[in-house]
């Protein structure tokens, strides 16, 4: 009976065990958090969706891009290619002589302008610029002209409404001639518009021989990359600008075309084929340029050039 009573009360005995403690956490849980953070970086907040609503905007839009889809560098070749190219401040980074090289009067040209330009000068064996060039007659004059930085067709409405301007914009569909891009791009900058748009594939590029044509106003006159030519032609609808399609069919003559005066995009199609079906489906007016000389259709170079006089003369 002892034996029993003894267990019994061990196992009624309240005797309690080691407390535990809280580990200093309501103590921290009492301590400040620091100051609280600005609107934009509380999670939930109005102006923090905007943040983040902006950051996958700006995710999405492509940055500059550098020359064709790969990115690589152009070589122009031989020696008065060369000479032009330098000469028409194509913006060059290197020039590749060739050993032991006989020195006539283009290229002593060549060194001294790729000189005053601040260019490196690599001399390389010729086994060395017959593989660069893929065997083509380089005379032993390779230029390395790194591949175009273009811009986004947002930043040239952007660059106009900066400057309190109604946008003037040239479009080209379906453009495959690069001294094409370059006369355009000259007419642009003469006219005061604000840059060019071409497609990024089956279009010309931005080229050492486009460059040459624009006569050195590529350096001030922004060329961009449209991956959709008709999606991009609908933005710019929606942002207020008049798309105006030349074509030797077009319903209204470019004369009678006010819309010249406000913010608009020119689109410029193919010397052969014209706009394109869904180019020309998209624009809100289709123009002619009258000819009463007689002539079926004008280089698009000298199409745009027309066409951008005449909306600077009914800005002025």
């Amino acid at each position: 009976m002892a034996g029993n009573s003894q267990r019994r009360n061990r196992r009624t005995s309240n005797k309690k065990g080691a407390t535990v403690g809280s580990g200093g956490k309501r103590r921290r849980a009492l301590e400040g958090k620091g100051p609280t953070p600005p609107a934009s970086e509380r999670k939930g907040h109005k102006k923090n969706r905007l943040a983040s609503a902006k950051v996958r905007h700006e995710s999405k839009r492509p940055a500059p891009r550098r020359g064709g889809p790969k990115g690589t560098n152009e070589l122009v070749v031989g020696r008065n290619s060369v000479v032009e190219a330098l000469r028409e401040g194509v913006p060059a980074n290197t020039l590749y002589v060739q050993q032991y090289l006989d020195n006539d009067e283009r290229v002593r040209e060549a060194l001294q302008l790729a000189t005053d330009k601040g260019l490196n000068l690599m001399e390389a064996p010729r086994p060395e610029l017959d593989r660069m060039t893929n065997g083509l007659n380089h005379q032993g004059l390779v230029l390395s002209v790194p591949p175009y930085e273009y811009a986004h067709p947002d930043d040239l409405t952007a660059a106009a409404f900066d400057d309190g301007e109604d946008p003037l914009i040239v479009a080209l569909d379906g453009i495959t001639d690069p001294r094409n891009l370059g006369a355009v791009v000259r007419s642009v900058s003469a006219f005061g518009g604000h840059g060019v748009v071409v497609p990024e594939r089956r279009a010309a590029g931005m080229t050492a021989s486009a460059w040459k044509t624009s006569a050195g106003t590529a350096a001030r006159t922004p060329v961009a990359r449209a991956t959709n030519m008709t999606r991009l032609l609908e933005s710019y609808q929606k942002a207020g600008l008049v798309v105006v399609g030349l074509a030797a069919d077009g319903d209204v003559e470019l004369h009678e075309l006010e819309a010249l005066e406000g913010p608009v995009v020119i689109v410029v199609g193919s010397e052969g084929k014209g706009l394109s079906r869904l180019v020309g489906e998209t624009c809100d007016f289709r123009v002619r340029i009258p000819m009463p000389g007689g002539a079926e259709s004008l280089n698009a170079g000298v199409a745009a050039g027309v066409v951008l006089y005449e909306a600077s003369r009914r800005r002025a």
